[in-house]
């Protein structure tokens, strides 16, 4: 049974604490960080995601607080304004995979997405077909962009690439929910790094900017060291802050936790502590390529990822501390992050 003669149990997201707050700035220069998120807001809006797209969160103000602690120099309005839909398209792919479609629906979609064929998923659900569009509609965006250097031919074919890669990994994982199959935990760190979600939003940000070359590309492919550092770090958070709410929520495939425990024939409490570990051993990775970059990346690379793993630790991880348990998402729960938004942008010092 498929489509719509098909009974769906999915959450439904409750809408965004933020309402239409950013949608009444206008183009002051001096409230740049404000007309972004209003016109991210308004992006999502004209979208009519959450009419067209039921299952999936209204994360718009979100969304662009994550581009602003991954990159927020002036300088970097493009790079940051368009990291946030594609924060947004990552949250509607996330929530396709996991609240929605059925086994056959996502392969289906997946390979449209391999393919760029909106013609391979007529037969899916209409909000399917939406989110799908709104990934072209990106990637269009993208394209007017890096049109301006003439560079837009290099960039899709890679852009293209990372999202396939990571919708592939949502498949995986999938595939491993509907089968109930609990992976080793080595085995879904290694899937986790393209769900991490890491490697696509390197993508998208170097080919925003001055260092879009074949050359950076490949090394973002062949996986660096420093890339499958940040790559786990989120992913080990991202499963921290959430697997608890998620696998009340609904059936859910399991996390690094879970996958840790099985792994390791240990408790809750030690899989949290052997996890945690594990991230201050790859933060050890990122400061040794910060420290000494043995690989000659520029500067700003090196840069940009250090900033996607700050936002991951601010995001996944509860600032009172990081006891075993204590963990939060301040991705999905817009009130966690409310006082933060307010300080850095309704009512900032300067």
């Amino acid at each position: 049974m498929q489509g719509k003669d098909l009974k769906r149990a999915f959450v439904k997201y409750s809408p965004s604490i933020w309402g239409t707050t950013f949608l009444q700035f206008d183009s002051d220069p001096l409230k740049m960080h404000q007309n972004e998120a209003g016109g991210n807001t308004k992006w999502l809006r004209e979208l009519d995601i959450h009419r067209n797209v039921p299952y999936t969160r209204d994360c718009a103000a979100e969304a662009y607080f994550w581009s602003l602690l991954v990159i927020a120099e002036p300088k970097y309005s493009i790079q940051r304004t368009i990291l946030a839909k594609l924060i947004i398209c990552i949250a509607l792919l996330d929530d396709t995979y996991d609240n929605y479609g059925t086994i056959q629906e996502l392969d289906l979609f997946t390979q449209a997405i391999q393919r760029w064929d909106i013609g391979l998923i007529e037969s899916l659900p209409e909000c399917m077909k939406v989110v799908f569009k709104v990934v072209v509609k990106l990637c269009d965006e993208i394209e007017l962009e890096t049109a301006k250097n003439g560079k837009s031919s290099l960039v899709l074919q890679y852009v293209k690439q990372a999202f396939f890669s990571f919708v592939k990994g949502y498949m995986v994982e999938a595939k491993w929910c509907h089968e109930k199959y609990v992976p080793t935990y080595d085995e879904y760190k290694i899937n986790g790094i393209e769900t991490s979600t890491m490697p696509l939003e390197m993508t998208l940000l170097i080919a925003l900017g001055e260092f879009a070359t074949k050359d950076m590309f490949d090394w973002i492919l062949s996986n660096p060291k420093v890339l499958k550092a940040v790559s786990l770090i989120a992913r080990l958070r991202d499963d921290l802050g959430t697997h608890t709410f998620e696998q009340q929520l609904r059936e859910h495939v399991a996390s690094a936790v879970e996958c840790c425990m099985k792994q390791y024939e240990v408790l809750q409490e030690d899989a949290y502590k052997l996890i945690q570990n594990e991230i201050k051993g790859y933060w050890k990775d990122i400061n040794e390529a910060c420290l000494f970059n043995s690989d000659g990346i520029p500067k700003h690379v090196l840069d940009l990822i250090l900033g996607l793993a700050r936002a991951t630790e601010f995001t996944y991880s509860n600032l009172k501390g990081d006891a075993v348990g204590s963990f939060e998402d301040k991705f999905s729960r817009g009130q966690l992050t409310k006082d933060y938004v307010i300080a850095l942008l309704l009512d900032p010092i300067v």
